[in-house]
């Protein structure tokens, strides 16, 4: 049995998927079990907990053979991520209690940074709380989300791919869900002991220009890329529904990006390439929408 925890979202889903494909049973941790109704059917155990609330979730962990952990995305955090620290603390006193054999956890490249890393400071605060818990622990550093372009579908159906990474001709780490997801299930299926990270990556890099040029293809329609000017990112974030006061980790993440301060190549980390490209990812979220 193997506690999987985002279940209902892409990577906990894919972890999910190849576990059960490799004849595991699976635990899903959900926070609603309506939404995890479709699972339930497939034969998988539900576990009903808030993630921060530690005695549910120390429930949901014991009694398996591994877990896999993420933070729940949070893209507006409030100064100091109260609410991250909240959940760390909730999964760490979880997992001391529970004491699974293994545990995987997803991260993002950057994470090692202290600071300077924007929203990724949530993933850096996990990785921290986790490193002197005597549980073999593997963390995931995954690249900028493939399917983060499903919100640019609209826009590039009309010719337009507006850019937050920059400059245009800049290569950037991208991976897809599919793959993280796969390669977690895979690590919590192996034997280790101790502390590992690792860096996972997509087949190649892209730049902005190459995403516009993926799209192009995708659409079957010219699809041209614009930045977007750093001067205009907050009143834009605050356009789509940000408050004002919670934009800045996202700028910083962005700029940190943007400025090669967030990348791969750690010494001292695994690495990991996944298969799926950006062209057939952006095929399937389009094919979907």
């Amino acid at each position: 049995m193997y506690a999987v925890m985002g279940i209902t979202g892409q990577v906990g889903a894919a972890v999910a998927e190849t576990l059960l494909a490799k004849g595991k049973k699976v635990r899903a941790v959900v926070r609603n079990p309506e939404k995890a109704a479709t699972w339930r059917e497939r034969g998988t155990e539900i576990a009903v907990a808030d993630f921060s609330d530690a005695a549910a979730l120390e429930k949901a962990f014991r009694g398996t053979e591994g877990v896999f952990v993420m933070n729940p995305p949070d893209f507006a955090p409030p100064t100091g991520f109260p609410e991250t620290r909240a959940v760390i603390a909730a999964i760490r006193q979880a997992l001391v209690a529970a004491a699974p054999p293994k545990a995987v956890y997803l991260s993002s490249v950057g994470a090692q940074q202290e600071s300077g890393a924007g929203l990724i400071t949530s993933l850096h605060l996990l990785e921290e709380a986790i490193q002197q818990l005597p549980i073999p622990s593997a963390f995931l550093r995954a690249g900028w989300f493939m399917e983060n372009f499903i919100w640019d579908i609209p826009s590039a159906r009309e010719g337009k791919l507006f850019s937050f990474l920059q400059p245009l001709d800049k290569s950037f780490p991208m991976t897809a869900t599919a793959d993280i997801g796969r390669v977690a299930a895979e690590t919590l299926l192996q034997s280790w002991s101790g502390n590992r990270v690792l860096e996972i990556a997509g087949p190649k890099r892209y730049s902005p220009n190459e995403v516009a040029a993926a799209f192009t293809q995708v659409l079957k329609r010219p699809v041209q890329v614009v930045a977007v000017p750093r001067d205009t990112w907050q009143d834009t974030f605050v356009a789509q529904g940000t408050p004002a006061d919670c934009t800045a980790y996202r700028i910083e993440m962005l700029d940190a990006f943007n400025s090669g301060w967030i990348d791969f190549g750690v010494p001292g980390t695994e690495h990991v390439t996944g298969t799926a490209g950006l062209e057939e990812v952006l095929a399937a979220l389009v094919a979907h929408s």
